[in-house]
């Protein structure tokens, strides 16, 4: 490829960005897909508004787009060129692909066809997400196993009407949950994420999703994602910190804290959730809560050892029982 053309897509890297946790929209439509008007420059400039670090471009079984995205890409916002493929019997997102690489889309769960096109993606060093299993309307419900995939949309804004949480996202997040601790066992859970699903102006980055990488760079970002380093976030004003303690170790997020039978102390600390309840869930369910003040701000710690579960993770949730935040668990053993 050449320099010029080369210039026409965006960076895989932004220079000058170390470890750290970025803040990211990983499912974002333009005039490209059916149902959306954003142009690429809209949705650049509204991410860096919004104080995202990273958007994925994933139009409607197309790569057509890919070209477009050149011009606004910096070291200051990160894009991942992608695509959500619309299959008969559900939509997943191709992301991390290569400029103008396209992924085949015309089948259904009975053609035994998508392990192959998921292949093509991992091959290429992409990462291959579920979108919004449980989307009310026809082909959207997803009929592929949660399994088949590197991650699972289980948070997705678009289709939550004026609300950036409903019925659909909870059945997404319960499918998910009701099988982790078996999959931890097994040696071989399922990260989630959430994304906008922008169509539509002030759609993107609710939700979004938060990533710790080791650079603002393609291949550090999805790596995150495919750990489970992240959490969700309703919008920037949210922020949201897990911790889990034994003796001199500790880990965070998408971690693995092995202990010697010690106690473990798992500490939380939210921000930006006014008057919220945060809730602490292992194997045997909601094990914690915690109200946050009026002002949104609050720490609790709960105790429990690698005896007692194989998993912690946190929910926040408004007083309507709205969703602000909810993490991938600490892995205990």
């Amino acid at each position: 490829m050449s320099d010029v053309a080369q210039s026409r897509y965006p960076p895989r890297r932004a220079a000058g960005r170390g470890p750290g946790w970025y803040r990211g929209d990983l499912h974002v439509h333009s005039l490209l897909s059916q149902g959306a008007d954003l142009t690429p420059a809209h949705l650049a400039a509204a991410a860096r508004t919004l104080g995202l670090d990273f958007i994925a471009t994933t139009e409607h079984n197309t790569a057509a787009g890919h070209a477009e995205w050149g011009p606004y890409a910096d070291d200051d916002l990160l894009v991942i060129l992608g695509q959500e493929v619309t299959t008969r019997t559900g939509h997943w997102l191709a992301l991390g692909l290569a400029p103008e690489q396209a992924i085949e889309w015309r089948y259904g769960v009975r053609d035994e066809v998508i392990g192959q096109h998921l292949d093509q993606v991992r091959r290429s060093g992409g990462l291959c997400v579920a979108a919004h299993p449980h989307a009310p309307y026809l082909s959207g419900t997803l009929m592929y196993p949660y399994d088949w995939f590197d991650a699972v949309e289980v948070w997705n804004g678009r289709w939550a009407s004026d609300l950036p949480w409903n019925a659909d996202n909870e059945a997404a997040l319960a499918e998910w949950g009701r099988s982790l601790a078996s999959d931890i066992r097994q040696g071989q859970w399922l990260p989630v994420v959430g994304n906008s699903d922008a169509h539509l102006a002030g759609q993107l980055g609710t939700p979004h999703t938060v990533v710790h990488a080791e650079e603002l760079s393609c291949d550090a970002v999805l790596a995150g994602v495919r750990a489970g380093r992240s959490w969700i976030a309703e919008s920037a004003a949210v922020t949201l910190d897990v911790t889990a303690t034994a003796a001199n170790r500790s880990g965070g997020v998408g971690e693995h804290l092995v202990t010697d039978g010690e106690p473990i102390a798992v500490r939380v600390q939210v921000c930006g959730v006014p008057s919220g309840t945060i809730t602490l869930h292992t194997e045997h369910g909601v094990v914690h809560r915690h109200s946050l003040p009026d002002d949104g701000t609050g720490v609790t710690q709960w105790r429990t050892s690698a005896d007692e579960t194989s998993f912690v993770r946190v929910e926040v949730r408004h007083p309507d029982r709205q969703m602000a935040a909810l993490s991938n668990p600490i892995i205990l053993s």
